[in-house]
């Protein structure tokens, strides 16, 4: 497996002020292969809550991390509502630390940040494990992977065999997006009403396939593509960090357009080798 991700804010946002965030595990450079499994957590802070960039970070590092670590946390159940509970225990210690630095230099909490601060932050959250399945020498016709997702809210998956999309997930329509997302809360200490809101899925990726996971603003555009052969390729121009640049000057000339809605953008390709 090839993996590499890209995040940019928003037309007029700096990147320190982006609400999306990706955490890929392993940590390696986007030209490593990777042989053992992989895994990568994709979350989208909702604006109207306060401090939602940090909680998409915290968000998104727990998941890939636990996910690494209990792959049956994509199953749903027990494993997942564990998980839900632990990220939400992180975030009042966060919280506090917070808060003291921002005491240390000079500029504590004004009272309606503390009004805003107590009502949470909020989240989507795409969580995605990828295994390898035994090889050719086992049994197996072909080499393959198996991945499993969850979701919560409107963060993407889609799979990509002969770069033709064969699934997407949790949305498969454009339209899709016009709803009010379900939101992971940094205060919502009811792990199994996360769990309950919280969609499973799995499958089995072959050599050339490619997985793409993308926060709402650029599924939507993909998904409404009238060309989607030609969205594909657009998006195979960006292949690793270096690419960043052209990547936003890309995303703008879509808003130009008024072809992608000026939000935050992250996208995860994870491309698969045979032997």
């Amino acid at each position: 497996m090839y993996v590499t991700h890209l995040v940019a804010p928003k037309y007029g946002s700096t990147e320190t002020e982006c609400e999306d965030a990706v955490t890929v595990l392993p940590g390696c450079s986007h030209d490593h292969m990777l042989r053992e499994p992989l895994t990568v957590g994709v979350s989208d802070g909702a604006t109207e809550s306060a401090l939602a960039k940090d909680w998409a970070r915290l968000l998104s590092r727990t998941a890939a991390e636990q996910a690494m670590e209990r792959p049956d946390l994509l199953a749903g159940g027990a494993a997942f509502e564990e998980f839900a509970a632990s990220a939400v225990a992180q975030w009042d210690p966060w919280l506090a630390e917070y808060t003291h630095a921002r005491v240390v230099e000079g500029r504590p909490l004004k009272w309606y940040e503390h009004t805003k601060l107590a009502e949470g932050a909020y989240a989507t959250l795409l969580t995605v494990r990828v295994d390898p399945d035994p090889g050719p020498e086992t049994g197996a016709s072909e080499q393959s992977w198996r991945w499993r997702a969850a979701a919560l809210g409107d963060s993407c998956l889609f799979h990509l065999r002969d770069d033709r999309l064969v699934r997407a997930f949790p949305v498969v329509a454009a339209e899709e997006f016009g709803t009010v997302p379900d939101l992971f809360g940094s205060r919502n200490h009811d792990a199994a009403l996360l769990g309950r809101r919280t969609r499973f899925t799995e499958g089995r990726c072959l050599a050339g396939d490619r997985l793409f996971l993308m926060t709402d603003a650029l599924a939507a555009w993909f998904l409404s593509s009238h060309d989607q052969d030609s969205a594909v390729r657009q998006l195979l121009e960006f292949s690793g960090p270096e690419d960043l640049g052209g990547f936003t000057r890309w995303l703008d000339g879509l808003r130009e357009r008024q072809q992608l809605r000026n939000d935050d953008v992250a996208v995860v390709r994870i491309d698969f080798e045979g032997r």
